[in-house]
């Protein structure tokens, strides 16, 4: 996998080399500004643009749709400090497959990227949350107000997912990441990575962004398992 990494801060940049390096991941080059990063885009052809938000001539969104409109195919996943809905909401706009926060340790970014690479958006747990109560809110707007006891749910399909399955999906909804959703069901990240696999096989998901939409219809938000 080959990353390009853009962020005006060097030693952000340098850190994030030095980390990626050590983990296997190879670096296709570097970038302070989002004008930058579109001719190392065209030039290098990186599978993961790992994307930083604030940046001087042209910011990580200016940058996403400038790609995006290019090079369509491009996998953009934001790196910011930003816990702004206003940021998630435009990123995804952009054209971004992921938002992920500067605080996240350093396993936790080489599972998202691998995720990216593998065309699974990643979300760091709280942006993911935004994004569904905003997917709630819009589904909700949408539709006529009716008795909350006359509501009508989209129940899972218990006879496709075992109980274990429907556990690790509504983890998964409630924005954790598989590492996260490991270490309270005491399975390896490995594991849930397998099981949400075959969730998403029998279940003909795509991508973690229709797991996302898959929850706002079957109201996995109002059954959230205890954490």
């Amino acid at each position: 996998m080959k990353v390009l990494l853009v962020d005006d801060n060097r030693l952000m940049i340098e850190g994030l080399q030095n980390m990626l390096d050590a983990h296997g991941i190879e670096v296709a080059g570097t970038a302070t500004d989002g004008l930058q990063s579109l001719e190392l885009v065209r030039r290098l052809k990186p599978d993961v643009v790992l994307m930083d938000i604030r940046m001087p001539l042209c910011d990580g969104l200016c940058a996403t749709r400038l790609i995006k409109a290019e090079m369509p195919e491009s996998r953009i996943v934001i790196l910011t400090t930003s816990t702004e809905e206003t940021d998630l909401f435009e990123a995804i706009k952009a054209g971004a497959c992921g938002y992920l926060l500067k605080s996240m340790d350093a396993s936790e970014l080489v599972e998202a990227l691998e995720q990216a690479n593998l065309g699974v958006p990643p979300f760091s747990p709280n942006m993911a949350m935004k994004l569904l109560n905003e997917f709630a809110r819009l589904s909700n707007k949408a539709q006529p107000e009716i008795p909350a006891s006359q509501m009508p749910k989209a129940p899972i399909p218990e006879s496709k997912l075992n109980p274990r399955e429907i556990e690790v999906l509504k983890f998964v909804a409630a924005g954790l990441t598989y590492k996260e959703v490991g270490a309270r069901l005491n399975l390896s990240p490995r594991t849930i990575k397998y099981h949400m696999s075959e969730i998403m096989a029998r279940l003909h998901l795509e991508n973690r962004a229709q797991v996302l939409a898959f929850a706002g219809q079957s109201n996995l938000w109002s059954a959230q398992p205890k954490k």
